[in-house]
């Protein structure tokens, strides 16, 4: 059969043979073992409905072996036997261009160049998953395969509900993950719930689709890195021969390496994970790859001495880094952390002192051990830090739950009012005051011709229209436009493309609308194939979660999940292609929401009217909220745009003076 026929045919009609499992795969962490009997059977009960009756013998001791196994039925029997990329747009067989940019997208979330796990359908994270099985993704081709534009496909955590009718202005598909109960959304929910085959943690872009390889953070790495820097070194210096200190080389994480590199430092990456580390090496998001303590710090002098700029990926805990830096006088100027610490009992963080295959031991026949191991890392991990702090070394939290988890674990984190933190979140200092409140988030777009001609040319149209943009712009975002132009020229030559032609781009709410306009005329114009456009959850509005992307209010909203929910249904009719609401991106289960969409630029009329009134609302909606809290930038920024937009109004906050307060209570 050929490719389109395999998609069409869907679940097949014949049984497969059996799967022989990669022996050279990253594997995804075997996860916890938490059903009783009777779950266990309802699990099976749940996995076999996708199957023909006649199957079911065949197929529910092998369903059992998986849940026994790996704690969830991935139904590797069912992953079809192509090779996994994002193809040109004309390969995938649908009825309309839409769905087929849809089908380019998810099978780019699990090209194995891309994504963290692929055989368990995980893209980054060690957790963010596209579908839960097999089955569900081979569903879902099918009905994006034959569904028509008056049709709407319903996702709910990765299984397709199916095709429902709509209208051609609706959104072709409708995303749901982990939408839980309040009081089930605990991390020992997911596991059950996930193990039963109900629900999955979709993290931000891997269960919307919308993931585009480590790059998807690169710029926000950089921001957040170069002003680090310029907060930690006197005016006029530089980052040459200074060391960025940070941990993390799966999924999201590469970013890091190339980050510092674009910066102009000296980055460490520390990864336990021997596979993940050397992928990233030989992708070139990393340019050293080192295994023992010694050859680091030999390596890392010889750079400081020459003020090189290099990235180097030690293979090994981060804990021995920090802690043998501090042993030979080596001054970390900027540290942070990326591990995955949203999930640290199931692998998204691995302790001191244990090798990767001992603790990949604990975390499925010792769970409690291992958790312990984990806290004691923990605290033994934020000591060494705070050691390196009273030094002078600037650290901030890169949104993973680093200094959450380390608190819960007893650690010296708290500040001495014992409420927030000792340090800051990177969008409390960096990315919400000089980004979030002015508009400006990690706006993407993928070529879906595949073409890397085209992708020079969205660059090229892109630097156009922010340096037009620019000569019009007001002081206070002089800086975010000069920093976005200069990593727009070179963004080719980062060499940051894994998997799908596609490039990311903090712009605010007028450079995403004129920037997209330009794309979908030369789309019209015939000058490039059809533009898929998105953005990180990670963003103004997107995202409501109070570790990280609305760290930066304090009007006491920041535990409230409103804005997420708008943008989501604002977006939805305002012309997006695709939206997608989750629990537990970036951060975890039951700590934050957020939402995201996806628009297929076509060249047509419609897509010029709808890529207007939704790319406005979908970043305004956030720049009200962040100045209803109060946040000087916003105010600035939703005043400036209230003067533009004669149909915008927004609900303006009355400042309190301070000294009014001060004795009322």
């Amino acid at each position: 059969m050929t490719f389109q026929e395999l998609i069409l045919q869907g679940i097949p009609s014949e049984l497969p043979a059996k799967y022989n499992y990669p022996a050279d795969a990253n594997r995804a962490p075997k996860r916890k073992d938490i059903l009783s009997k009777d779950e266990k059977q309802l699990a099976i009960r749940n996995a076999l409905r996708y199957f023909p009756k006649a199957w079911h013998e065949e197929l529910a001791p092998e369903f059992a072996q998986e849940l026994n196994d790996f704690g969830r039925i991935y139904m590797y029997r069912f992953k079809p036997a192509y090779k996994m990329y994002a193809r040109g747009i004309e390969d995938y067989p649908a009825k309309t261009v839409q769905a087929a940019a849809i089908m380019l997208m998810i099978q780019n979330n699990l090209d194995p160049a891309v994504a963290q796990h692929p055989e368990e359908l995980i893209t980054y994270g060690g957790n963010g998953a596209v579908f839960q099985n097999w089955a569900q993704y081979l569903l879902t081709m099918q009905y994006l395969a034959t569904m028509t534009d008056e049709q709407t496909l319903h996702m709910y955590s990765g299984h397709p509900m199916g095709l429902f009718p709509s209208s051609k202005h609706a959104p072709r598909v409708i995303v749901t993950n982990g939408m839980m109960i309040p009081n089930y959304s605990k991390p020992d929910d997911w596991e059950k719930f996930n193990a039963l085959g109900v629900t999955q943690y979709g993290q931000m872009t891997a269960g919307s689709f919308m993931y585009i390889g480590p790059q998807g953070i690169v710029h926000g790495t950089t921001i957040t890195v170069m002003n680090a820097f310029r907060k930690k070194l006197p005016k006029g210096d530089t980052p040459a021969g200074k060391i960025f200190l940070t941990a993390g080389l799966g999924g999201m994480s590469g970013a890091q390496p190339k980050a510092g590199n674009i910066a102009g430092c000296i980055t460490i990456a520390a990864e336990v994970n021997e596979k993940a580390a050397t992928k990233r090496y030989e992708q070139g998001w990393v340019d050293v790859l080192v295994d023992n303590l010694d050859d680091l710090v030999a390596r890392v002098k010889t750079a400081q001495e020459t003020k090189e700029v290099v990235s180097i990926a030690f293979i090994g805990n981060v804990v021995d880094v920090w802690e043998r830096f501090y042993e030979e006088d080596i001054f970390i100027h900027v540290g942070s952390d990326q591990t995955s610490l949203h999930i640290p009992w199931t692998g998204g963080y691995y302790p001191v002192g244990l090798t990767y295959e001992e603790s990949n031991r604990l975390i499925s026949e010792e769970p409690e051990v291992f958790k312990e191991k984990v806290q004691a890392s923990l605290r033994r991990h934020a000591d060494t830090i705070n050691k390196h702090a009273e030094r002078g070394t600037y650290f901030f939290d890169y949104g993973n739950a680093f200094l959450l988890e380390a608190s819960r674990a007893g650690a010296d984190v708290m500040a001495e009012n014992k409420i927030d933190f000792k340090y800051p979140s990177y969008v409390q200092d960096i990315l919400g005051p000089m980004c979030f409140d002015y508009g400006f988030g990690p706006f993407r777009w993928v070529c879906t011709s595949g073409k890397p001609e085209d992708l020079d040319k969205t660059d090229e149209i892109a630097m156009n229209v922010l340096q037009e943009i620019m000569k019009h712009s007001p002081q206070e975002i002089q800086l975010q436009m000069q920093d976005n132009i200069t990593w727009i020229k070179d963004a080719k030559k980062n060499k940051m493309v894994v998997g799908s032609q596609a490039r990311i781009l903090y712009a605010d709410a007028e450079g995403r609308a004129k920037i997209a306009e330009a794309f979908n005329n030369a789309v019209a114009a015939g000058q490039i194939g059809p533009v898929v456009l998105g953005r990180d959850h990670h963003d103004v509005s997107g995202t409501d979660s109070p570790y990280r992307e609305t760290s930066n209010i304090y009007d006491g909203s920041k535990f409230t999940a409103d804005m997420a929910i708008h943008n989501v249904i604002g977006d939805s009719f305002r012309g997006a292609t695709w939206v997608s609401i989750h629990n537990g991106g970036g951060v975890g289960w039951g700590e934050v929401m957020n939402g995201g969409f996806g628009m297929v630029l076509d060249g047509t009329v419609e897509a010029d009217a709808k890529l207007k009134n939704m790319l406005f609302f979908d970043v305004n909606n956030g720049i009200a909220r962040r100045s209803w809290a109060r946040n000087e930038e916003a105010l600035f920024a939703i005043k400036r745009e209230m003067e533009r937009t004669p149909n915008l109004t927004v609900t303006i906050p009355n400042l309190v003076e301070d000294d009014l307060l001060e004795n009322l209570f």
